[in-house]
């Protein structure tokens, strides 16, 4: 009789058997597929190393629709749950973000000051609520699922306060915006970039609903609207093109190409974006309808710059001086606009520079000596024409007869020719010129348009005082305007004082209407522009008092009288 077989040999026995049975197993059966699991979007992403390949499955291939559900289901929300503000204080700037849209809600210069005497605040805060605040974006065509300039982003500071960095993303729709101020400068660096389903979306930035000093009204007299416009400058074509609210009035208007900035301006301050190096550029007119200082509505003009999905510019905000748009691009300094007589216009500035600097240390007293000074070099031509006046006061009892001669004609009459005709020949013979007396003044026009200017745009000027007067670049603050007030009372002492031969009573009546004219004209123009032309009523009346006393005018011609008729 066989022993049994112990516990232990029949485990190792048993454990034997089912080796064989599992080893053998794999070649007669085929084990059945584990189903497939959906991805979790939590789920560790796999090993690098793993170098298996999957069968070929009859399973059908996902469409793009779904892999871009698929992507954008991995892409976690980012967002903030509370409004809040981000301040910006560097050298030049006091900058208020929100990250609600992270936009812009104030922007400061601190080296200069509002017409109440505060710090210069560029954005125009009447018109917040009516349009969206700077830097809002704008798109064409695809938009984000969630509109990034209501969405509250996630911000997240870095290097000292000096560079802000917000996000939002709603799962599908992913905006960025990237602001980094440069110390000491005007200058800040920005970055705007959204995308959707990983896709780039298209858009610009915006400065919309005004810019610059809202009390501005300009040493021409007009409105905050009338001085603000969009700019750009188009390289291929080397100008500088304006647009004001009154372009965008139908809707907004866009523009592409290689330009060199985009902008928005007001007489003295600007802020410029500066694309790199893009080879084309969108610009975009805007005209918002915002409440004026008095409450009622106007349209200012605004801007947009962008168009791509990604938009990287350098941005210069600050005073238009020439010396640092210069530095900043030698473009830039086409925002300075300095008119038709700008050969004029250009030195000009520079002689009332040097004198402030050198010798007045005021712009008020400098336009006064450089008034004296250009009046002295146009002296010669005032003489020539002090000659000639005084040669047609000895000629006027001759001019008197020849008029008498043809009084009672019709104006439409034949023989009035012949009335000009034997007065132009005894000019001739007298060698005398007949608007000699109008060239002074003519000569005075251009320095006028020149003075207009260089207090219209230079920065310079702006809150530069002179005695009573506060601000040399806008009219007088005084309830009655004095330097208009002297100006009349000049012009009527030079109007007495210079001959005006050939003139019959009438006409002389007529002129004395002419200061009161002028008066009218000046009273809102720039203190500065009034004084220019006030000093030089004053030499003028100096240069024509010595005239008189050297020279005293000469005794008339005895006119023989002559029975001869002008008429049948």
């Amino acid at each position: 009789m066989k022993k049994d077989l112990s516990m232990e040999a029949r485990l190792l026995i048993a454990f034997l058997l089912m080796g064989v049975v599992l080893m053998v197993s794999q070649y007669f059966i085929k084990p059945v597929p584990a189903p497939t699991k959906p991805a979790d979007a939590k789920s560790a992403p796999s090993t690098a190393g793993s170098t298996s390949q999957a069968e070929p499955s009859s399973a059908p291939i996902p469409s793009p629709k779904s892999s871009q559900a698929a992507t954008s289901a991995q892409q976690e929300a980012v967002q903030s749950y509370a409004e809040q503000t981000y301040p910006v204080d560097t050298d030049h700037f006091h900058v208020v973000f929100s990250n609600r849209g992270a936009t812009v809600r104030s922007w400061i210069l601190k080296d200069y000051k509002d017409h109440n005497g505060k710090p210069l605040e560029l954005v125009y805060q009447r018109g917040m609520g009516k349009v969206s605040p700077p830097f809002a974006l704008t798109f064409k065509g695809t938009t984000p699922s969630t509109d990034p300039n209501t969405a509250l982003f996630k911000e997240e500071g870095s290097d000292g306060g000096n560079t802000l960095t917000f996000e939002f993303s709603d799962g599908r729709s992913v905006t960025k915006k990237t602001f980094h101020f440069e110390p000491k400068s005007y200058l800040v660096q920005v970055t705007t970039e959204v995308t959707q389903n990983g896709v780039a979306l298209p858009h610009s930035m915006t400065w919309r609903g005004g810019f610059g000093d809202a009390a501005a009204v300009g040493a021409r007299g007009g409105t905050a609207a009338t001085v603000q416009h969009a700019i750009y400058y188009d390289l291929p074509n080397t100008k500088l093109q304006v647009k004001t609210a009154k372009d965008a009035k139908n809707g907004p208007v866009s523009a592409s190409g290689q330009f060199s900035f985009v902008g928005i301006e007001d007489s003295y301050f600007a802020a410029a974006f500066l694309p790199a190096n893009k080879s084309s550029v969108e610009q975009t007119t805007f005209a918002d309808t915002v409440p004026d200082n008095a409450g009622a509505d106007e349209q200012r003009v605004g801007v947009g710059v962008g168009g791509e999905g990604v938009n990287t510019v350098s941005l210069f905000v600050g005073p238009k001086d020439t010396d640092l748009l210069r530095a900043v691009d030698p473009k830039l300094e086409q925002v300075v606009d300095w008119g038709w007589f700008w050969f004029l216009a250009q030195p000009l500035f520079k002689a009332l520079n040097w004198v402030t600097d050198n010798v007045a240390h005021n712009y008020g007293w400098s336009i006064v000596l450089v008034t004296v000074i250009i009046n002295l070099v146009l002296f010669p031509l005032r003489l020539t024409s002090m000659k000639s006046s005084r040669k047609m006061q000895t000629l006027q009892p001759q001019i008197n007869a020849i008029n008498e001669r043809y009084k009672g004609l019709p104006l439409k009459d034949p023989k009035q020719n012949d009335k000009n005709a034997e007065i132009m020949d005894l000019y001739k013979k007298n060698d005398v010129n007949p608007v000699g007396g109008c060239l002074p003044m003519m000569l005075q026009l251009p320095f006028l348009w020149a003075f207009y200017k260089v207090l219209s745009v230079s920065i310079e000027m702006r809150g530069a005082h002179w005695l009573w007067v506060t601000d040399l670049s806008q009219p007088e603050t005084l309830a009655i305007h004095m330097l208009p007030v002297l100006l009349i009372v000049t012009q009527f002492l030079t109007q007495k004082m210079t001959p005006s031969p050939g003139m019959d009573p009438s006409q002389q009546k007529i002129m004395l209407f002419m200061p009161l004219m002028f008066g009218y004209m000046f009273y809102f123009a720039s203190a500065g522009l009034v004084l220019y032309w006030l000093t030089g009523n004053v030499v003028a009346v100096a240069q024509q008092w010595a005239l008189n006393r050297i020279s005293p005018p000469p005794a008339a011609v005895k006119v023989i009288p002559n029975n001869k008729k002008g008429r049948s």
